[in-house]
């Protein structure tokens, strides 16, 4: 008897015999069946390239090229394959190391969500949101979150004039700076919670309200927030249901020696080179629609959900642990954000399948904001992301 898994949901097939040793069959849920190897080779062998990835060579003749996947489609998978490589190229120009970072942040924004970007000053998190901006070629505008701003500050206000002609006075709308594609909140944990509850419609809804009439906000939109960590001085930690607002909470941390010794040496001799910009607004918009239309098999979701409803101490799934550490556990819009985020990372990897292993590169950014370890756990050095390591150690990702 011959095992295969498939390298897209990771179900396991047997077969009697195989007309060759390499030979390979489509899996229902659109993948490719590899035989005659683990489920991590299987895996690993769908990382050659896009064509591997949408399973060009095991669809059976005259049938569309992986599964559900049209030509048009597959050629949209290898431009946006193209474009992220372009755009860790250009923004590579300006920052140094961090390789994890930036690929979060595209994931995050083709996935159509907001980024909390965490750390101590001095990480260049401005500056990346700056370059990535540069890449995109997309609207920026900056706000600096101080102690003394104001939600009119961001969201605009209506003032009153006179009309020339009329000589009566009216009420115009001036537009905050919120009216742009990208809004980089730096330290958002600088201002009171007023103020940063003035970014919630407009993250969520996509819109502003003001004076009685709704101001759309031009697509695409992102909100990227820089963080300083909250036991810093002079913070206001944010609530945790505008944390929740936040498809990825990604943490900066310091760079390794070799990476650091090349930012000391290229920043202080001056030689700088321009960002190139790759992807317009208008190609965010197409690449998004792709992204959300690519399939999912019932295995992925699946995994997705029960990591999810893990984290909840009162469900009878959640291991012994979760309700020992638990204090606040992951909602429903936790599975939707680590199921978006693996539909993007997949495609920008040039996989047209979403498989286990995108929702376990994911998992971190997205629950390390949306689960809270109890005073006991806490006392014990327990954090969420030793939370979800274990978390992820224990599910079987192959039940």
């Amino acid at each position: 008897m011959i095992y295969g898994y498939c390298n897209a949901c990771n179900k396991k097939y047997k077969v009697e015999s195989l007309p060759r040793p390499d030979a390979t069959r489509p899996c229902s849920c659109g993948g490719t069946i590899v035989f005659g190897g683990s489920p991590k080779e299987s895996k690993e062998g769908s990382e050659g390239g896009a064509a591997a990835s949408v399973a060009v060579a095991a669809a059976p003749s005259g049938a569309k090229a992986g599964g559900d996947v049209s030509a048009s489609d597959q050629e949209k998978v290898r431009l946006i394959g193209e474009a992220y490589r372009k755009m860790r190229a250009e923004i590579a120009k300006k920052i140094i190391g961090q390789g994890d970072v930036v690929e979060n942040l595209l994931i995050c924004i083709f996935a159509g969500g907001h980024c909390l970007l965490v750390g101590v000053p001095g990480l260049a998190k401005t500056l990346l949101v700056s370059s990535l901006c540069q890449a995109l070629n997309v609207g920026f505008k900056r706000i600096q979150f101080t102690p003394d701003l104001m939600p009119s500050d961001i969201t605009g206000t209506e003032i009153i004039q006179d009309d020339p002609q009329t000589r009566e006075r009216i009420y115009k709308f001036m537009a905050g700076p919120i009216f742009s594609n990208i809004i980089l909140a730096d330290e958002i944990n600088r201002t009171p919670p007023k103020t940063q509850a003035a970014l919630l419609e407009a993250m969520q809804e996509k819109q502003v309200s003001i004076g009685g009439k709704i101001h759309k906000l031009e697509a695409p939109f992102f909100v990227i927030a820089t963080q300083n960590p909250i036991d810093q001085e002079g913070t206001y930690p944010l609530p945790e249901a505008q944390q929740d607002r936040f498809l990825f909470n990604v943490f900066v941390d310091f760079p390794a020696y070799e990476d650091e010794l090349n930012i000391v040496r290229s920043v202080t001799s001056g030689v700088g080179e321009n960002i190139a910009a790759v992807v317009s607004g208008a190609e965010i918009l197409e690449y998004q629609k792709l992204i959300r239309r690519a399939p999912v098999s019932d295995h992925v979701l699946q995994y997705a959900v029960k990591l999810v409803r893990a984290t909840r101490r009162e469900k009878p799934e959640a291991p012994d642990f979760i309700k020992e550490w638990i204090h606040i556990a992951a909602g429903p819009r936790a599975g939707l954000a680590l199921v978006s985020a693996a539909k993007a990372r997949a495609i920008l990897r040039g996989r047209y399948h979403v498989a286990v292993e995108d929702v376990v590169a994911v998992a971190h950014p997205v629950l390390r904001h949306r689960i809270s370890p109890n005073f006991g756990a806490q006392a014990e050095g327990i954090t969420s992301d030793k939370i979800v390591d274990k978390l992820l150690e224990t599910l079987p990702k192959n039940a």
